[in-house]
């Protein structure tokens, strides 16, 4: 066998390190994550205004979760402009602190699909409640 009950659960090693903040280099960029589309590859706009087909590089196929909105970043090939290497993702702290240092435009949205803009309602004191919970939330995120 492969080992017991121990080995299901999981390492967990950097769940809540904090690593330094990684710049592009050459040849690399920042991208977003637009579409999941399954075997190791997304596809991402990147901040150069491209749409990329990428690769998952194997070092995170497994161990980091890449979602739609996420941000990343991309080692661009030589060869082929339409296509590029995940290399890295960043957590959406890291998103904002590159956000800030201007690295990314400032009109980029992270994590937009999370936002709920729901049709207000005063009729009910619990609509104006979850309003107010919903907005807070989202502030204390950063989504807005």
């Amino acid at each position: 066998g492969k080992g017991g009950k121990n080995r299901r659960r999981g390492k967990n090693e950097n769940e809540k390190e904090k690593r330094e903040l990684v710049f592009k280099e050459d040849g690399q960029e920042y991208a977003q994550v637009s579409k999941m589309l399954g075997n190791g590859r997304l596809e991402a706009m990147c901040f150069d205004g491209n749409k990329r087909l990428c690769h998952i590089r194997g070092k995170l196929r497994k161990k980091v979760w890449i979602n739609t909105g996420d941000i990343i970043l991309l080692g661009l090939r030589d060869y082929q402009d339409t296509k590029a290497d995940v290399i890295l993702k960043y957590t959406p702290d890291e998103a904002r602190n590159l956000k800030a240092y201007g690295e990314l435009p400032e009109n980029s949205k992270f994590h937009s699909n999370y936002v709920l803009s729901l049709p207000y309602c005063t009729q009910h004191s619990i609509c104006s409640k979850l309003q107010v919970s919903i907005h807070f939330i989202s502030k204390l995120h950063g989504f807005i």
